[in-house]
C-alpha cells in the first residue's frame, strides 16, 4: 500500500502509541482520522499531525459501545470519502492478582468490573471497530488494511489475567480475519510491543525504569516510534497478513 493520500482511522490516538503512529504517517502523507473518548484530548496530536502536511480530523467515541462505533466510522467514511486503514489501538489496563491469600485470610480477588471493562475496551472494541472498517472497506471495494495491537502479555503476565486474555484475543482475531476479510482484499496484522516508553513509563522513577530496561535482552526500553515504524512496515508490504510482529527488544515472559 502507498501510504501517501490514504484515510487513516486510528482509535486511542490522543497519546501514547496512537499519538506516536499518528505522527509518523502524517509525515508519509496519510489523511487522518484520529479518534479518543474525547475530541478535545486530540488536540496536541492533531495540530503535530497537521503541522507534518497532514488533513485531520477528530472524532469521540467509547470504542466498547456499539453504536458510538458504527456512528463514528459512518462519520469517517462520509466526511473523507473512504476509509483504507483501521489501527486499532485504544486500550486500558486494570491490573490485579487473581486472588490476594495470605496467612490463611483472603485479602482481595480481581473484580468482576475490572475484568469486564479490559474485556469491553480492549477485546469487544477491537472487534466493533474492525468490524464497521470492514463494513465500508467492503462497500468501497478498493480493499484496506487492519492492523490490531496485541502484547507480549498475550502470552500470560502476573497480575493481567484480564490484559492477557484480551491480548491473545486479539492476536486470534488476527488470523481469523485475515482469512475471512482476504476476498474483500483487506489485510490484517497485529502488533506485539513489549516495553515501551510511553508516557506512564515515563512518569516512573528512574530507578523504576532502569529495573524494567535490564529485563530487556536490547537492554533498554522500546520507542513509541518503533512501533509507528512497525505499523507503517505492515502497510507498505502487502504481503502481510495474518500475522502478528513482536517488538520487544528480544523480551520474552
Amino acid at each position: 500500500m502507498d501510504i501517501k493520500g490514504k484515510t487513516i482511522v486510528i482509535t486511542g490516538a490522543a497519546r501514547g502509541l496512537g499519538a506516536a503512529m499518528a505522527r509518523r504517517l502524517a509525515a508519509q502523507g496519510a489523511n487522518l482520522a484520529l479518534c479518543d473518548l474525547k475530541r478535545d484530548s486530540l488536540d496536541d496530536t492533531a495540530a503535530d499531525c497537521r503541522a507534518a502536511g497532514a488533513e485531520v480530523r477528530r472524532y469521540a467515541a467509547n470504542v466498547s459501545v456499539e453504536s458510538d462505533v458504527e456512528a463514528f466510522m459512518d462519520a469517517v467514511a462520509s466526511d473523507c470519502g473512504a476509509l483504507d486503514v483501521l489501527i486499532n489501538n485504544a486500550g486500558i489496563t486494570r491490573d490485579g492478582l487473581l486472588i490476594k491469600y495470605k496467612d490463611g485470610e483472603l485479602l482481595g480477588k480481581m473484580s468482576r468490573e475490572d475484568w469486564q471493562a479490559v474485556l469491553d475496551v480492549n477485546l469487544t472494541g477491537t472487534f466493533l471497530c474492525a468490524r464497521e472498517a470492514a463494513v465500508h472497506m467492503a462497500r468501497f471495494g478498493v480493499g484496506g488494511v487492519i492492523i490490531n495491537i496485541s502484547s507480549l502479555s498475550r502470552v500470560g503476565n502476573f497480575g493481567q489475567s484480564n490484559y492477557s486474555a484480551t491480548k491473545a484475543g486479539v492476536a486470534a482475531l488476527t488470523v481469523l480475519w485475515a482469512r475471512e476479510l482476504a476476498r474483500h482484499g483487506i489485510r490484517t496484522a497485529a502488533i506485539a510491543p513489549g516495553l515501551i516508553n510511553t508516557e506512564m513509563v515515563a512518569a516512573m522513577k528512574p530507578e523504576a525504569r532502569d529495573r524494567l530496561a535490564a529485563m530487556v535482552p536490547a537492554k533498554r526500553l522500546g520507542d513509541p516510534d518503533e512501533v509507528a515504524q512497525t505499523a507503517q512496515f505492515i502497510l507498505e508490504n502487502d504481503y502481510i497478513s495474518g500475522r502478528v510482529i513482536d517488538l520487544d527488544g528480544g523480551l520474552r515472559w
